[in-house]
């Protein structure tokens, strides 16, 4: 009988699926709109409702793919035979994206919206199942986050790839023509992704087999509606990704207009929170074994609002030294709920089956999965719209009015939406103990000691 418990490299594996997903997440936060605006050539307010556009898509994909998931069952598995399948246009979906044609503007604006919309859909085909698989691989849910754990450090060393490589490698490749170093740089991370989806799909496997009844759309709708602490997390997810998307999609423009960057110093500057992210995947990983994960969840989220209002009043224009610090330490907090985030959505799909009766995995998953992508979009919008609010123009000396409205889109608005997060999850009360009397149908107020099945 092959074990419950997950086994290094099946975590390893594991991880190298979130590793894939995330050179397009972290290509998204933190160079796409740069990358738009400076390089390809995007107005900030075009690339704004392109970003809120590729969201409405999602509303339809999200939940159709979470269908999908559940209503499909092989050999190979529910979820991991769409690594397989996907991994390869998923790839050419990057190298796609990244690439600027020397068209009329117009054209060039066709181009970044047919290419976007491309990215998004490979993205929901293989990240609904992605976050899908980790209820699937193990019963346990310390064994979940510590698989999120190697999930997460992975997904980070992917920013790290991204922040550290590509925009050294453009310059590098591309001399004067960026267009074609971007293209080549995404591109060797888009076939990376491709290579890495192929390892988490041979590594992994697939031990607990759910039971996922064959309901319409409106009723798993109506069970998962019932399911509150579900409704927390997609608030929570909202909110904390348009604090994210906000500010490392500012990152490299406060980089190179308020600090004076060079490629060099900002490729420094948005690994320097990537590499602090990265820490914050271990200390959680320990922090969590000691001390209660939903307590470390809440009070780092509002820490992040103080630290964002610290770095506002005290880093002027060219303060790089003290910028690259306080950068670090809302980078390090900030992440430090991550892995929390991600093992607390399988807990609440098994906490919504123990109060209905009912078990809705796939919408679930991807309902979050549109949450986070609801707030990439709508985050997009607001940068695009900020940007040109702040009389922002692309490659020009910029004004104090700019600058000021830079610092604010780096600091104080994403520390607001953090903060939000963090009292959000005062709602949220899965915690490990209460996850293991619920199961157990030892608490008073458990789900299991009322909750029958209802028949379908």
């Amino acid at each position: 009988m092959k074990t419950q418990r997950l086994t290094y490299l099946e975590k390893v594996g594991f991880g190298s699926g979130d590793m894939a997903i995330n050179i397009v997440i972290s290509s998204m936060f933190l160079i796409i709109s740069y990358f738009y605006t400076d390089i390809f050539g995007l107005k900030p307010s075009h690339m704004g409702i392109l970003f809120l556009v590729a969201r409405l898509v999602d509303a339809i994909t999200d939940p159709l793919m979470g269908l999908i998931t559940d209503k499909f069952n092989s050999r190979w598995g529910r979820y991991r035979p769409y690594f397989l399948v996907f991994s390869i246009p998923f790839g050419l979906s990057v190298f796609l994206l990244f690439t600027t044609p020397d068209w009329s503007y117009n054209a060039k604006l066709v181009w970044a919206y047919s290419t976007y919309l491309f990215v998004t859909l490979m993205f929901t085909a293989v990240t609904i199942p992605y976050i899908s698989l980790i209820g699937v691989l193990t019963p346990d849910p310390k064994d979940r986050l510590s698989a999120n754990g190697y999930r997460l450090f992975f997904a980070k060393i992917a920013a790290f790839l991204v922040t550290i490589i590509v925009p050294k490698l453009a310059e590098t490749v591309g001399g004067g023509n960026l267009e074609f170093g971007y293209q080549f740089s995404m591109g060797l991370m888009g076939a990376l992704a491709t290579l890495l989806f192929l390892f988490c799909y041979y590594t992994t496997t697939e031990r607990v087999q759910h039971t996922i009844e064959d309901k319409p759309l409106k009723q798993q709708l109506r069970v998962l509606m019932k399911n509150d602490q579900w409704l927390v997390l997609c608030a929570v997810c909202f909110t904390g990704t348009l604090g994210y998307v906000i500010r490392s999609s500012v990152a490299a423009y406060y980089a190179k207009y308020y600090l004076g960057a060079n490629a060099t110093m900002l490729s420094a500057f948005l690994t320097v929170g990537v590499s602090a992210a990265i820490l914050a995947m271990v200390a959680s990983t320990w922090i969590t074994k000691r001390y209660c994960k939903i307590q470390l969840f809440r009070w780092s989220q509002l820490a992040v609002g103080a630290l964002s209002l610290v770095m506002f009043i005290a880093v002027g224009p060219g303060d790089i030294l003290l910028a690259f610090i306080l950068y670090f330490l809302i980078s390090f907090v900030v992440d430090l709920h991550a892995p929390v985030f991600w093992s607390a959505i399988a807990e609440s799909v098994d906490y919504g089956e123990a109060k209905t009766g009912r078990r809705v995995s796939g919408l679930a998953f991807g309902g979050i999965s549109f949450s986070q992508k609801a707030g990439m979009g709508v985050a997009g919008f607001l940068v695009g719209t900020l940007l040109t609010y702040f009389n922002y123009e692309a490659n020009t000396e910029q004004s104090a009015f700019t600058l000021t409205g830079i610092a604010l889109m780096l600091s104080i608005i994403p520390g607001l939406f953090h903060t939000l997060m963090g009292s959000l999850m005062f709602k949220y009360r899965i915690t490990d103990r209460y996850y293991e009397e619920m199961k157990a149908g030892r608490l008073s107020d458990s789900p299991l000691a009322t909750a029958t099945p209802k028949p379908s």
